[in-house]
């Protein structure tokens, strides 16, 4: 597998990531882990680390 293959992959793979997390912050659905209510900052969080790696990686995978 080529760098730029990779990159790719993975850029997208983050960026579905993004959407998911960006979908449960507008339709504001509950997730519960073993009987813990993860609280809606995760996602948040989840958005702008997700989001970032799938940029960066996409902006990578253009310059190879």
């Amino acid at each position: 597998m080529t760098e730029k293959t990779f990159l790719t992959i993975a850029a997208a793979i983050f960026g579905i990531v993004a959407m998911v997390h960006l979908v449960r912050i507008l339709i504001g659905f509950s997730v519960v882990i073993d009987g813990w209510t993860v609280p809606m900052w995760v996602s948040w969080v989840g958005l702008i680390v997700s989001g970032g790696l799938s940029y960066y990686g996409a902006k990578l995978a253009k310059l190879i």
